[in-house]
């Protein structure tokens, strides 16, 4: 009798297929577009420097991006690490659209898809994902790091891993408006710079470092989290997958490359939980909490990281 054919591994629960097209514009958008913005920003830099106001523009765009993802489209929606006011909810959903990694929803589905799956089959962006050699690791690290974003002919299906936020009134309306989120991230810096400096070259300048450049950093960095934070650094704590620690990444995105413990506890409001490990989201979160903007805070317990950390030197 023949040979039986090889059954394909079944998809992973709660993804959908990826038009080509749709793939195709990943790719520019998300891929392509950055990294001409970097070479630009470096080809304008060495030619004519960038003056205090775009770099004022651009760190201040900077931080409301980063702590969007990390406060708002993080720990907020995705792990649901505290509960917010109505405004501030709001304010932390905007300024996650304003990094512009996609609709909250969206972005919350890969990610709980991503803590599911990590580091295996399932995963939509694990370093590991070709194998452990050398030249495995590169190409997972490019994948991990932006490649995914095209090469993944599934995406995470919101009505599967975020209801909770598709049954959110104000999230599906955020959601809805995310093209017009997006026009924000650009238009908001240039109309600084124009109304700073009272012209159109302070606009232009602005939009440029405080636009295309701060939104090609802001990509790069919280994407190394998804590469460098699952292939280099240190490891405090046993888990199933291969998050780690490593410190310039945490400095970069205000405490989310404190990776290891996040993965051992994901609903904790504190990525950097050891001596050292300072974490500017937590603070963050720690001063809307006594404001009273953010109420049920799930702070680590001190006890539980000792005995989680004393598990993991006993398995070593």
């Amino acid at each position: 009798m023949p040979a039986s054919p090889e059954r394909a591994p079944a998809p992973p629960v709660g993804t959908a297929p990826v038009p080509t097209a749709r793939r195709t514009a990943y790719l520019i958008v998300l891929v392509v577009l950055p990294l001409v913005a970097l070479a630009a920003a470096a080809a304008v830099a060495w030619g004519r420097g960038i003056g205090l106001r775009d770099v004022a523009i651009a760190v201040a765009m900077y931080l409301v991006s980063i702590y969007g993802i990390s406060v708002g489209y993080h720990r907020m929606l995705t792990h649901r690490s505290f509960r917010a006011r109505r405004p501030l909810r709001l304010a932390l959903a905007v300024a996650g659209g304003l990094a512009l990694e996609g609709p909250a929803a969206l972005w919350v589905a890969e990610h709980r898809r991503h803590h599911k799956y990590a580091d295996r089959p399932g995963d939509p962006h694990s370093p590991w994902a070709y194998g452990d050699g050398g030249r495995a690791l590169l190409r997972g690290l490019a994948h991990a790091q932006a490649g995914w974003f095209y090469t993944a002919r599934l995406r995470s299906r919101r009505e599967h891993w975020a209801p909770d936020l598709l049954a959110d009134p104000d999230i599906r309306r955020l959601d809805a408006a995310y093209p017009a989120v997006a026009a924000l991230s650009f238009l908001l810096p240039a109309a600084v710079g124009g109304l700073w400096s009272l012209s159109w070259t302070g606009a232009l300048t602005a939009l440029f470092w405080g636009g295309f450049v701060r939104y090609a950093v802001v990509h790069h960095v919280t994407w190394s989290v998804n590469s460098v934070a699952h292939a280099f650094g240190g490891r405090d704590f046993a888990t199933r997958d291969r998050s780690t620690n490593v410190r310039w990444v945490a400095v970069l995105t205000l405490g989310e490359g404190w990776h290891n413990w996040h993965h051992a506890e994901p609903t904790s409001a504190r990525h950097g939980v050891l001596k050292g490990q300072h974490d500017p989201s937590a603070w963050l979160i720690r001063r809307f909490e006594r404001a009273g903007w953010a109420y049920d805070v799930r702070w680590p317990d001190p006890a539980r990281i000792e005995a989680r950390r004393a598990g993991a030197a006993a398995v070593r």
